[in-house]
């Protein structure tokens, strides 16, 4: 008896493992420079990107204003994180940022702020 349940714990230790490493296998990252100057873009930009789907993780370097977006291609593309970046009031490499959402950034999260 005692086997079968060692047995059953190491299948079930091995399947969990190949679906960890699966689900990692189908991840992507993506470099995307945006026009972000401050702490408050960084806030603003990551949390779009937590409420995008297929987004596993973010981080905003404001010094090199470089976001890294690790994404599962299954659910999202390159072009559809730039788009959410753009809808938050900031250009995305050569996409330029939606007008009406540029226009709600506080005065301080502008390109024309420069970094502070």
């Amino acid at each position: 008896m005692k086997i079968f349940r060692n047995l059953g714990l190491a299948l079930v230790m091995f399947f969990a493992t190949l679906s960890a490493q699966a689900q990692n296998g189908n991840e992507k990252t993506v470099q995307i420079k945006t026009s972000a100057v401050c702490g408050m873009c960084k806030k603003s930009i990551e949390k779009t990107m937590a409420y995008e789907k297929g987004v596993k993780k973010s981080n905003l370097d404001v010094d090199s204003k470089m976001l890294t977006v690790t994404y599962d291609p299954k659910k999202t593309n390159e072009d559809k994180i730039r788009k959410a970046v753009n809808d938050t009031g900031y250009d995305a490499d050569d996409k330029p940022a939606t007008p009406r959402a540029y226009n709600k950034l506080d005065d301080c999260c502008r390109k024309e702020a420069g970094a502070h």
